[in-house]
């Protein structure tokens, strides 16, 4: 929200950081997702015209019991590429009931040992962690990859980041799942929070948005895709990888 404020503004990072008068790795770190100091939020509002609530919504104060929040879209982002490491990282570290993957590859994620450390970690707390990639041998990965003109470095990018999950597998809450669905969103799910990356015909996942979703009542827009997921995952249940031995992911391989 912060990064959308500034371009709305027409300023730089330089820009702000000089006329709030912190040095330019600082204002960085903010847009990488770091809360500023109170009397630095002050200074942003008022330049950016802005409120609090708007460019931090976790510091926004909780609604009254007696009033129904509304769906929230938190931040979006032009492309996944474009989402900061630190906000992968915070979005799985905050995760208190439930980690859920549903992609087709997800080697991006695969291949961040940070990330990896901390949906491991959450694991061991007692956070159920469930993901789903794409089948490498199933028609419709070879349909995306012909759709977004790579052939078969789709499958391959699958078979890589199974290798990379599958040390998850040895821990307890972890479940993975292989499916052979169309997937219109990945969906990266933290609890009630959710980034969900749409597809777009013929333009690989990285270069697609990606939205911040939140949960806040019964059928808002976050339900439709947490449905969206369980469906998935009820359908690829008989392909459970890590229920079955190491022998599954050399086969793949």
């Amino acid at each position: 929200m912060l990064r959308h404020a500034l371009a709305d503004a027409q300023l730089s990072e330089a820009d702000l950081a000089e006329r709030i008068g912190v040095d330019p790795k600082t204002v960085h770190r903010w847009l990488a997702g770091r809360v500023p100091y109170a009397r630095h939020r002050a200074r942003l509002c008022g330049l950016l015209g802005q409120r609090t609530e708007d460019l931090w919504p976790q510091l926004a104060a909780p609604r009254p019991i007696s009033e129904p929040p509304a769906a929230q879209i938190l931040a979006t982002y032009p492309h996944r590429w474009a989402v900061p490491c630190a906000v992968w990282q915070h979005h799985f570290a905050n995760a208190q009931r439930e980690i859920g993957i549903l992609a087709y590859a997800s080697l991006f994620l695969a291949e961040d040992q940070g990330v990896m450390r901390t949906i491991a970690d959450k694991a061991r707390d007692g956070v159920a962690v469930r993901v789903l990639l794409g089948n490498p041998d199933g028609p419709r990965i070879s349909e995306r990859g012909t759709d977004e003109g790579v052939g078969d470095s789709l499958a391959a990018k699958i078979r890589n980041a199974l290798v990379l999950y599958q040390p998850l597998c040895d821990l307890d809450n972890v479940e993975i799942r292989l499916h052979d669905t169309v997937l219109y969103n990945s969906i990266y799910r933290a609890d009630d929070d959710l980034l969900i990356n749409p597809h777009a015909y013929g333009i690989p996942a990285s270069h697609a948005p990606v939205l911040h979703v939140r949960h806040s009542q019964a059928d808002d827009m976050a339900t439709t895709y947490q449905h969206s997921f369980d469906r998935v995952w009820c359908s690829a249940g008989a392909s459970s990888l890590c229920r079955v031995s190491t022998d599954a992911i050399s086969h793949l391989r």
